[in-house]
């Protein structure tokens, strides 16, 4: 990845910064001005680690300020980021695709940067790109995965996400399944799905979970087709979604309908099941985490490729905490805290 800035002047190494930037997030700072805080407080042992300069003769190590930190994080090409540090799709099951506004980064007139990403159905992201202003995630879609070899694994992805063209891209150009959640924003498709004869459908299968305040019950029926104006169907399933909500005791319902390419064979009631509550990990384990341990969503990072840069460092923590064993991101940032200038560069595996 290509070092933004000029060639001139530099003091600091690139990637020195980046791994600053890096082990301050993975103890929970939210800021430049936390990092660079991080950074000008870590012992002479800790800056060697990283790779920070050399002052003087007598080897005294100089941290990166927070001007240089802010200047570098906000020019680094954001998708190459992304690609660095995001963890390798080829042994996943399931890719999850959603998009999340960081609300904070919103300037005057201008939208909040929107940010499409792609994570695992065990919860580690892939890649995430910012949606160019004037256009939606749907033109993006492909440009988020077409780096990635996926053959075999199954995409999943929201209603607006319902397309042909991203259908046919993810099993002809990719080698890869898709299932994809259709709903009333496609009323010609969701009508042909919802008259299909689901009456006549015996084997259902029931999934339930609880928490987050809520008990849920999904009930999953399944229907081979082979006739649907849509590419390379071979199924459809309809979720009947039951929610009660613990505390205030109110009942609600709600029904949607998924579509695959994978066949009956290749994916039972149950697996779809699974399939279908692999798209919920993106929102569970990703934005609701970037949200509450990192507080993304207060964030006035604006300038720049700043939103989407230090989105990118808060998944690479998260990618790193999960990789060690800690199901609690909170728990483990503060563990990480606990220790601050040496567990987070024995996690990265700096020596």
């Amino acid at each position: 990845m290509a070092d933004p800035r000029d060639r001139r002047g530099k003091r600091h190494s690139f990637v020195s910064v980046l791994l600053t930037a890096c082990s301050a997030v993975l103890t929970g700072a939210k800021s430049f001005a936390a990092i660079g805080q991080w950074a000008s407080n870590a012992p002479q042992d800790a800056l060697a680690r990283l790779g920070a300069r050399t002052a003087t003769a007598f080897g005294i190590r100089i941290a990166p300020s927070t001007a240089t930190i802010r200047r570098i994080i906000n020019a680094v090409c954001p998708g190459g980021l992304a690609d660095l540090l995001g963890y390798d799709p080829a042994d996943a099951d399931t890719l999850a695709v959603d998009g999340k506004s960081a609300r904070g980064s919103r300037v005057d007139d201008s939208p909040a940067a929107h940010l499409l990403a792609a994570i695992t159905g065990d919860g580690m992201t892939v890649t995430q790109l910012r949606v160019p202003k004037k256009t939606n995630e749907i033109s993006c879609f492909a440009d988020l995965l077409s780096p990635y070899d996926l053959r075999g694994v199954t995409v999943t992805a929201d209603a607006l996400h319902a397309q042909r063209d991203h259908a046919r891209f993810l099993v002809e150009a990719k080698e890869a399944h898709y299932a994809l959640t259709v709903k009333r924003n496609q009323a010609g498709l969701h009508e042909r799905l919802r008259t299909l004869p689901w009456q006549k459908v015996t084997a259902k299968y029931y999934d339930r979970s609880q928490g987050h305040g809520r008990k849920e019950t999904r009930v999953v029926q399944v229907l081979t087709v082979d006739d649907l104006d849509f590419p390379h169907a071979a199924q459809v399933a309809r979720v009947v979604r039951h929610r009660t909500d613990l505390k205030a005791g109110r009942h609600g319902r709600e029904t949607v309908y998924v579509i695959t390419d994978l066949t009956s064979q290749e994916a039972s009631p149950q697996r779809l099941a699974k399939i279908v509550r692999s798209q919920w990990v993106i929102e569970n384990r990703l934005h609701f985490v970037r949200d509450t341990a990192f507080a993304e969503d207060a964030s006035k990072i604006r300038t720049g490729h700043g939103p989407d840069n230090m989105a990118t460092l808060r998944s690479f923590a998260i990618n790193q905490l999960r990789t060690a064993g800690h199901t609690n991101i909170a728990a483990g940032l503060r563990e990480m805290s606990y220790d601050t200038f040496r567990r987070p560069l024995d996690l990265l595996g700096l020596n």
